[in-house]
């Protein structure tokens, strides 16, 4: 595929941000969600349960900044969101179970939107850090007894 069309990753990393952030919810009204957006290490989890594998560095680079470019998305200090263009074709998209979202997604980023360019870089160290702050959240805490009743 060419430089000039929408990559899958641009439509995995935009659906991830899309149900990280909540805007997936349709009865849930843009006023009620987190103004300040969901941070990397959000994104990163929700891709990784919808795909099995947490997305590279410039994976997440090179999608952002053409997410950025078509007015999709917006990022700023770290938080990512959604904005008002993103979600209404979010919205708009033929309804398709979670196993072929990014798929339907990719479709419709292709006919009803252009790739956009932007200046954005996702520096290393914020990727190692966003996946170690993933990995760590993901390990199961140990169970413990309730407190004052011996362990069994």
């Amino acid at each position: 595929m060419g430089e000039s069309g929408w990559r899958w990753s641009d439509a995995w990393i935009f659906v991830s941000l899309v149900i990280a952030s909540g805007a997936g919810r349709h009865r849930r009204s843009a006023s009620s969600r987190r103004p300040e957006g969901v941070r990397l290490a959000d994104v990163l989890s929700t891709a990784d349960h919808l795909n099995r594998a947490i997305p590279q560095r410039d994976e997440v680079e090179a999608a952002v900044r053409r997410l950025l470019g078509a007015g999709l998305v917006s990022v700023d200090d770290g938080w990512f969101r959604i904005t008002a263009e993103g979600e209404q074709l979010w919205r708009s998209r033929p309804s398709a179970g979670v196993a072929t979202t990014v798929d339907t997604m990719q479709g419709v980023l292709g006919r009803r939107h252009a790739p956009g360019s932007a200046e954005w870089t996702l520096d290393e160290a914020d990727h190692a850090a966003a996946v170690q702050e993933y990995v760590v959240r993901s390990i199961p805490a140990p169970r413990r007894s309730p407190e004052g009743h011996p362990d069994r």
